[in-house]
């Protein structure tokens, strides 16, 4: 039996082996076209990409799949996830598609749906699409087979609308810059952009090849960036990941701030303005405790929803919550953008140290984190793996052992074949011992025929 197709963030795996082989491509965009195809009505999917090999080929694949169900196809190139979704909306196309395995190496390459107001597709959406992939009738007839048009000037639209979250009355002259884009999605539009606003900017992961994307650089390797920042003795690093969708940040000391900081800034931030609706942050199960409590010290409630960007937007948007995001770095922020926009994140980290006049390492350190240990066991999380009772036993036997002062969360990864563990608590020996402990039984339960003896 197949598996299912969609994960937490769209359709991903191997360039060329399904689902992102050529076919299965162009029956995902046929069965796309003909979801949202309306009688009488020239439909139009626009579709951006990174910078991987596989791109190319999974870009064709698609529009054939669209053109032939009958919709006109708009090509931006490559630019960041949030450009796409701004984008659909801007131009109003009734779909947005973005090509990218986000933070995957260039093996790796997804495809991810925005719906007309910007928004990437529920989950029932999803499913209807998934739903009508193989049934070959009402192709579009001769006549209406649809049009392809190369969008010009797409990255500036973007780097205006970015710049719309950066305050009017400042600018970053006389700070030095790195930006990281991951030989990625950003590779042209992250450095501009901060180079518009007046700030001198370092580049790096710019100069991407096809396979070099998230290739020791980015925000999943932040090393890159960190030696940058302290070779130019730089006020700041941004480290983005393929797509741009989510940022790291560096500061002057060469310290990284992952997204649970960033997130208590610009929560902290928008409060003090006006603008954190709710007085609440919505973040994941994966924030760090000490944020929590850091937040409820300042007056701001913390909604948590399970892992993926998609989840944290539909609280926010069930809510009328303005700030979200995940300890990976995606940020949503609803005044401006409909996803994770790393670009328009760090722009409210350079307001917040330019409004303090305060360097990087005073600004944007909130918070004391708890210890967090985390592992991945690359394993198949299927048939029921998690709910096994000797996997459901080792989960309550070492959550026992933190005596309810930690966490334990293990879940399938949403993108990867993968379960991934973190233990959250004070003493990190012991959290590694119950992360190693976990992984051993989720190990031996997914491959028993590995750890039979003789």
């Amino acid at each position: 039996m197949r598996h299912k197709l969609f994960g937490t963030d769209g359709v991903r795996g191997r360039a060329n082996a399904w689902p992102m082989t050529p076919e299965a491509v162009l029956q995902l965009g046929r069965a796309a076209g003909r979801h949202l195809s309306r009688s009488g009505q020239a439909n139009s999917v626009l579709i951006g990409k990174d910078t991987r090999l596989s791109g190319y080929m999974v870009e064709s694949a698609l529009v054939a799949g669209f053109t032939s169900a009958g919709m006109n196809v708009l090509l931006t190139g490559p630019l960041p996830t949030p450009a796409i979704g701004m984008l659909t909306r801007s131009l109003r196309a009734d779909l947005g598609v973005m090509i990218s395995a986000s933070h995957n190496p260039f093996e790796d390459n997804g495809i991810k749906f925005f719906g007309a107001d910007g928004y990437k597709l529920p989950d029932e959406r999803e499913a209807a699409i998934e739903a009508a992939i193989g049934y070959r009738g009402d192709l579009a007839e001769p006549s209406q087979i649809g049009h392809v048009r190369r969008i010009d000037g797409a990255g500036e639209r973007y780097i205006e609308f970015a710049k719309r979250a950066f305050p009017r009355g400042l600018r970053l002259d006389g700070l030095r810059i790195v930006v990281d884009a991951a030989n990625g999605a950003a590779h042209r539009v992250g450095p501009e952009l901060i180079w518009e606003l007046g700030a001198d900017v370092i580049r790096v992961g710019t100069k991407p090849n096809g396979v070099n994307i998230n290739a020791a650089c980015g925000s999943t390797a932040p090393q890159a960036c960190i030696d940058a920042v302290l070779a130019h003795g730089a006020d700041l690093g941004i480290a983005l990941d393929g797509d741009a969708d989510r940022v790291h940040l560096i500061d002057e000391k060469g310290r990284l701030i992952d997204g649970d900081q960033l997130m208590c800034v610009i929560a902290e931030r928008a409060r003090a303005r006006g603008a954190l609706a709710n007085d609440t942050l919505v973040a994941t199960v994966m924030s760090n405790s000490g944020m929590e409590r850091h937040l409820a010290g300042q007056g701001i409630a913390l909604l948590r929803t399970r892992v993926g960007d998609r989840y944290v937007v539909e609280r926010m948007r069930q809510t009328g919550c303005t700030v979200g995001g995940e300890q990976s770095g995606h940020i949503i922020l609803s005044e401006f953008s409909t996803t994770g926009d790393g670009l328009v994140a760090a722009l409210q980290a350079l307001a917040a140290m330019r409004e303090a006049d305060r360097p990087a390492s005073e600004v944007l350190s909130r918070f004391t984190p708890l210890p967090q240990i985390t592992r991945n066991v690359r394993i198949e999380p299927g048939a029921g793996l998690l709910e096994r009772p000797a996997v459901a036993a080792v989960i309550e036997r070492m959550t026992g052992r933190l005596g309810g002062m930690g966490r334990v969360l293990v879940r399938p990864s949403g993108t990867e074949p993968l379960v991934r563990i973190m233990a959250e608590g004070e003493d990190t020996d012991l959290l590694s011992e119950i992360a190693d402990e976990i992984g051993h039984v989720l190990s031996a339960e997914a491959r028993p025929e590995l750890f039979r003896t003789a």
